[in-house]
Parts: C-alpha cells; structure tokens; sequence
C-alpha cells in the first residue's frame, strides 16, 4: 500500500498580501513560508518517501527544493501540480474581486459557467489533471510513499474525489500552508489518512 502525500507551498508572498496570484511568476515564498518548508522537510525525512514531484510555479517549487534537499531527492517538475489559471482575475486582490464579481471561488467549487467565462480554469478540468498525475505516479512508483507539491485548489480536487464535499465545504476548508495531505492507495482506491497535518506524532501511521 502507498501513500500520496499532497504538500502545499509554504507561505507565500500573495498570501500574506491578499493577492490572488494565480500562476503569476515572480511570487516568492517569505521567510516564513521558508522556514516552514524546512520543518516539513524535516517530517517527511520520517516517512520513507520516495520521490518529489513538484507544480512548476515558484513558490512551490521552492518549497519542493527545500524537501529534496532534506531528504536527498532530486525534484521532479509536472505541470499538472500547477496553480489555477485565474484568468482575468490573476493578480487582483480578493476584496476587489469580491465586490465586483461576488463569491467567484463558490461559483468555481459549482462549476457556474461565469467562471470559464473569465478565463478561469474549471474545477472539472483541475480534477482531471490532478488525478492524471495520481495515476501516473501509482504506476510509475507502487507502493511507495510519493511527495506532490502543490496549490490549495488541486488538493481539494483531489479530496474531493475522496469524499464528497459540497460547494461550499470545498470553499470553507483551509489547507494550510506546508501541510501534509496524504491519501492511503490500494488498487485505485483512495482513503484519507491525514489532513492539514503538521507533525507526525499526532498521528500513529505505522510508516
């Protein structure tokens, strides 16, 4: 049985600044963010992993460098980890977006057609690549425990095809900044097995 650890980035500049980013470049992780790649670089150093997959936008591919230098694995890049295309929202802060467009992330968790409208990616086409890169991971790794650092929205597809969670469970849940999310497979089915973890020993996993 192997394990699918979803990592989000750390902190963040656009997080601590209100942005929405997208897949803006230039957006670095802060000194905190930094420091907290190193502490969860430092847990996965207790859970056999095997290899690193990463989203190509900068603040998780730091992230994801930090991890693999911890724990002397060489980080791959997989496009399919990548942040939402916010479309023309990209780069606005949430305030502004809010009170011209309303509450545009429950309307994306509905799948309401003003989010394509706007250029931004769908939450049916993020579902897809986020379990296209899960297959191919079981596939090219079996049974064994594999690190994807990524965004919030791709971890929740991914819990979504887990569980099922409404619109606005989707919007509600938080994943936190360099937090584990880390799903159990066995033959093509998924359980969860930690959520927003942050120090292994809250959790026994028999690793």
């Amino acid at each position: 049985m192997g394990q699918i650890i979803f990592l989000r980035h750390g902190q963040a500049k656009n997080n601590t600044e209100r942005i929405l980013a997208g897949r803006t470049e230039g957006v670095p992780l802060t000194d905190t963010g930094i420091e907290q790649a190193k502490h969860t670089a430092e847990l996965l150093k207790h859970m056999n992993i095997s290899a690193i997959y990463s989203s190509p936008i900068q603040r998780a591919k730091h992230t994801a460098e930090i991890v693999g230098e911890h724990n002397s694995l060489d980080v791959t890049i997989d496009d399919r980890l990548i942040e939402l295309d916010m479309g023309k929202f990209t780069g606005m802060p949430y305030d502004e977006i809010f009170n011209s467009h309303g509450n545009v992330f429950m309307k994306f968790y509905n799948d309401e057609l003003e989010i394509a409208h706007n250029g931004v990616e769908t939450f049916a086409q993020v579902k897809k690549r986020v379990l296209g890169i899960v297959d191919h991971v079981i596939e090219k790794h079996p049974d064994e425990n594999i690190v994807l650092v990524t965004h919030m929205d791709p971890i929740k597809a991914m819990l979504s095809t887990v569980v099922d969670l409404s619109p606005t469970n989707l919007f509600e849940l938080i994943i936190a900044n360099a937090s584990l999310n880390i799903f159990r497979e066995k033959e093509r089915k998924f359980s969860i097995s930690g959520l927003n973890v942050m120090h292994t020993s809250r959790f026994d996993q028999g690793w």
